[in-house]
């Protein structure tokens, strides 16, 4: 068999030692709910607003990120990622409880596949809908993911490095005050070419739809 040189980029990929970051958001709580006799007693100061006080607490759903690496069927990572091991591997994070990561990657024979999905916990709905907009700013091109949570953006694209190809897929989902982010890319070492769009993106697609299932399926606030 012949010596395989991979590309810089890939070969980061393949065997990194990553940390991540988690953003310092600071989990809030609305305050206790005030019985209706002592509502009637006691004055409301200006700054109260016991339906605003609701409405807070109501947009924050979810208070905690699941469980990245058990979120993905295992079924799907046996075709998404052939030869990975579906137990994955969690990426450390400061704040497990805001942000949490998993990645699954695998070089069978010629074929090389990465699969990444990140959960991250925001205050609320607003404060994630507002780093949806900045997020799929950064990433034009590509195009909606309706029926998946709140926002769904989905966008591939095509790299060359050393005459190897390599298609990323990029699928961003807002669910209430949280992110799903899922990122897939692949290429072929022995014909120097990427897999389709049509592949990448489905496959992208089709982790999103579990990981947010996931995340419903939690623990909520």
């Amino acid at each position: 068999m012949r010596n395989l040189s991979l590309p810089l980029a890939l070969t980061a990929r393949i065997s990194p030692v990553v940390v991540l970051a988690a953003a310092g958001w600071a989990l809030t709580s609305g305050p206790a709910t005030t019985p209706a006799a002592e509502k009637e007693s006691a004055p409301q100061s200006a700054g109260e607003s016991p339906s605003g006080a609701s409405t807070a607490a109501a947009s924050k759903q979810y208070a905690a990120a699941p469980a990245p690496c058990g979120s993905i069927d295992t079924a799907t990572l046996k075709s998404l990622v052939p030869g990975a091991k579906t137990a994955g591997k969690e990426i450390p994070s400061t704040d497990t409880a805001l942000r949490r990561t998993c990645s699954w990657n695998a070089l069978k024979g010629y074929d090389y596949r990465w699969l990444d999905v990140s959960f991250e916990i925001t205050e609320s709905d607003a404060a994630a809908a507002k780093s949806y907009k900045e997020n799929t700013a950064e990433k034009s091109g590509g195009g909606s993911v309706p029926g998946v949570g709140d926002a769904g953006y989905s966008v591939v694209n095509l790299t060359t490095e050393d005459k190897q190809q390599t298609r990323e897929g990029v699928v961003i989902i807002q669910a209430s005050n949280a992110l799903v982010t899922v990122t897939y890319n692949g290429s072929d070492f022995e014909s120097k070419k990427a897999p389709s769009t049509d592949e990448i993106n489905k496959g992208a697609i089709k982790a999103a739809k579990e990981a947010v299932a996931a995340l419903e399926g939690g623990q909520k606030a």
